[in-house]
């Protein structure tokens, strides 16, 4: 292999000084003079229409600088996909949740902006809610959204191969259903964004996003204003995991009110307005029939969901369509049927969330494939093994596997965990379980029709050739995409890692899709990569100008130039540089030509140097309706072990141990990547175990709390044995592809197939808390 000098090392995160000692900024960490603070106005009620609202009283309070709602803010639909526009920045003649915004108040201080909301008055004319998806979609029931009759947001359906003759032919066919509850992505920062509208027309607005570029568009669509008046940034962001992807109202209402009043609005959502606001995991519901032929050959799969999509569409057109289209792998799978239905409710609106449509599809799947292996007599490792894709397989619904570990990850988790001498050998109350993962290495396509280039970058070097400014509008929101693609730049050019200064997340850097869909490593450091190879070039060609040396036999490594043969004299240009940095404490020195002296003459003859980097997939996918969710320049794939105790008194699950192996095509930073595994593994466990978002009979979410609403803490968590696998992607920056959000598919089922392991109970809904398996296992005792 190759030998490297920054990238496949294990160097520290560009921000963990900042981020250690408690000087990194976030949104709410900052403020602008003559600042106002804006607070909403958010219904107490499901559904209900509006008769009135009457914003007097709240104008004449002292300290209130504005007031508005739908008539101020007017009436343009926005949202996530063009297809489903259906939000509005404030409800105009009905509110569809508990927590849909009715107005916004702009103040000198946030107290006098929520006494100011307290004292608008709306009238409303309650109306019929509802909260079962399933009651949603009857005939003749009230529409939360009039051009839906039947509450049926989205439906998709599709067939590859013939599902019905292939089942035909199986030995074994089974049926099984699962459910889970909706989650909440549970950041530990709540969105927080800052607005100004300045003399000029410009609009700066600063926010906890995931997409800087989305944000940018929504705002300008909504506002009338060009798109380059609108500047979006980010400082840093405490987690997003998919919720922090799309525009929100406080960014919309914030930047409104700033137009208005001609200052600085700030406006952050407390830890209740998250829950309220939602667009995380939907609640799923799947009913899988599988067949196989009685060597455990899977032959086909039929995959019916339901999911709860709440009051707006939010992510759901592509959520509904990944429900199905992410069981086509990692299995060799010949047919498959999906049908697919998205539902409007009365509840806060569902979206986005790690592993974005697919994780409670591969639980209900993973632990089906466990049961038929058991029925088969076959070890359910061994029975993966056997299906599994190769390099250079194509899916039934033309995924491509242009790098493909997912057999070495299934072996190295084999032999990590002791899977054999374990596995059928646990006294009661311990298990193992084993289950695989799958998901896309970036989106495809952007969200809108469009031909534009997913990432840019620029490169730019400093006159003196010291710093090397890398320019992107990546959004790094706390999984390290800048300390990646410092390290790509760094590795491109040939300088150290700490030559490289990273600005990101702006707007005004170029454009980048953001960070969602596990895309920024693959996509962004293409086009960094590609940046930093043009800065290279350039440096190199004056060079061979200079010395009449050609640019193939010369060279940059750790920040110095290599003559492959002769070595030029190059004491009148270290001259040069040395006196005109007189007093300067790094002069250059030692007997090679360092890339500072060499950037400088580059300087001389070109003025600034600047490499340029862009990207965008090729060709992808098939050309069936919906094609277009789930295509990807590359897949991600993994595998995992779970090893847990449960407490056969009470039901409590305790997990002891974790195997994780991730093909991540090739480590960057093998650091990095095994926090992106264990951070994914975490996430699993709560939802496996924990999380459960729940509603009272009025649709107000009673838990809005991280005291209430349960997620996993260090103590719940075992060491986590991480396996890092490099199949080398062709289409990826030096091989490499995602671990963003894969290595969260198989902890769930694995977790699952564990706990049947370990008491003989099937677990079909989520989350397995102690009072539900401890109900399931008295059951299975009577029975």
């Amino acid at each position: 292999m190759k030998e490297f000098a920054i990238i496949n090392t294990r160097l520290p995160k560009v921000d963990a000084w900042a981020k250690a000692t408690g000087d990194a900024r976030y949104t709410d960490d900052l403020s602008m003079p003559n600042m106002l603070y804006g607070a909403l106005l958010q219904s107490p009620l499901a559904h209900a229409r509006i008769k009135s609202i009457d914003i007097s009283r709240a104008k004449r309070l002292p300290g209130v600088k504005d007031v508005i709602t739908a008539k101020e803010a007017g009436l343009i639909k926005y949202g996530v996909s063009p297809a489903r526009y259906d939000e509005t920045v404030f409800c105009d003649q009905k509110v569809r949740y508990i927590g849909d915004e009715i107005a916004a108040v702009a103040a000198i201080d946030l107290e006098t902006a929520l006494e100011a909301v307290s004292l608008i008055e709306v009238e409303y004319e309650e109306l019929p809610i509802l909260l079962d998806p399933f009651e949603a979609m009857k005939e003749g029931v009230i529409a939360i959204h009039d051009e839906f009759p039947n509450n049926i947001c989205a439906e998709v359906h599709q067939e590859f191969g013939n599902v019905e003759e292939a089942f035909k032919e199986c030995d074994y066919i089974r049926t099984d259903k699962f459910v889970n509850k909706k989650q909440d992505g549970a950041f530990i920062e709540p969105q927080s964004c800052i607005a100004f509208y300045d003399l000029n027309g410009n609009l700066t607005l600063t926010t906890s996003t995931q997409t800087v570029h989305y944000v940018q568009r929504t705002v300008a669509m909504v506002l009338g204003l060009p798109v380059g008046k609108v500047r979006v940034t980010k400082p840093c962001v405490g987690g997003g995991f998919g919720p922090k992807a799309s525009a929100n109202t406080i960014e919309l209402a914030s930047s409104i009110l700033s137009m208005r009043t001609g200052r600085p609005v700030k406006m952050t959502f407390t830890r209740e307005q998250v829950f309220q606001h939602s667009r995380a995991r939907h609640q799923f519901w799947h009913e899988l029939t599988t067949g196989v032929k009685k060597d455990g050959s899977l032959i086909a799969l039929k995959n019916t969901c339901h999911m709860d999509g709440g009051a707006y569409s939010s992510f759901g057109i592509a959520t509904v369509y990944y429900g199905g289209s992410l069981l086509g792998a990692p299995y060799k799978l010949p047919n498959m049927k999906y049908d697919g239905y998205r539902m409007y409710t009365n509840k806060p609106a569902n979206g986005a969330q790690r592993g974005h449509g697919g994780v409670v599809a591969r639980a209900a799947w993973e632990q089906q494939l466990d049961v038929i292996a058991e029925e088969l007599g076959m070890d359910p490792l061994e029975m993966r093994l056997k299906n599994m894709m190769k390099r250079g397989d194509t899916t039934c619904n033309d995924f491509n596997m242009s790098s493909f570990g997912m057999e070495e990850c299934l072996e190295a988790i084999r032999d990590g965990s002791g899977w054999k001498k374990k596995k059928g050998k646990l006294p009661k109350g311990k298990g193992i379980g084993v289950a695989c993962g799958f998901f896309v290495s970036g989106a495809g396509f952007p969200i809108y029709r469009s031909e534009t280039f997913h990432s840019t970058a620029m490169i730019k070097l400093s006159e003196d050739g010291g710093t090397i400014n890398l320019y992107t509008a990546a959004a790094d929101i706390g999984q390290g995409s800048d300390t990646i693609l410092t390290m790509m730049a760094a590795e491109a050019i040939g300088v150290r890692y700490e030559d490289v200064r990273v600005l990101s997340g702006d707007t005004d850097f170029g454009v980048d899709l953001g960070a969602y869909s596990s895309r920024q490593t693959l996509m962004s450091g293409h086009a960094v990569k590609q940046a930093g190879e043009d800065v290279r070039d350039q440096v190199l060609e004056v060079l061979s100008r200079n010395f009449k040396i050609p640019v193939e036999d010369m060279d940059i490594k750790k920040g110095l130039i290599i003559f492959k043969k002769k070595k030029p004299d190059f004491s009148v240009l270290r001259s040069t540089y040395i006196k005109e940095h007189r007093g300067w404490v790094d002069p250059p020195v030692g007997d090679e030509l360092t890339f500072k002296e060499a950037a400088r003459v580059a300087y001389f003859e070109k003025g600034v140097v600047v490499g340029r980097g862009s990207y965008k997939p090729g060709d992808l996918g098939g050309k069936y309706k919906g094609a277009a969710v789930g295509t990807s320049p590359a897949y991600g794939c993994s595998a995992q072990v779970v090893e847990v105790t449960v407490d056969m008194e009470t039901g409590k699950v305790t997990i002891d141990d974790m195997t994780d192996a991730h093909d991540c095509g090739f480590a960057i930073n093998p650091t990095n990547i095994e926090g992106q595994m264990q951070g994914s593994l975490s996430m699993g466990v709560g939802e496996a175990l924990f999380e459960e978002i729940k509603f009272d009979d009025k649709g107000r979410v009673v838990n809005p709390t991280l005291g209430e609403y349960r997620i996993p803490t260090a103590l719940d968590m075992p060491n986590v044995n991480t396996i890092i696998i490099e199949s080398n992607e062709p289409n990826g920056p030096w091989g490499a592809k995602e671990v963003g959000e894969g290595a969260i598919m198989p902890t769930i089922p694995a977790i699952l197939n564990a706990i049947y392991d370990a008491t003989g109970v099937r677990v079909r809904e989520l989350p397995v808390t102690s009072e539900r398996l401890f109900t399931l296992m008295k059951e299975q005792e009577k029975k």
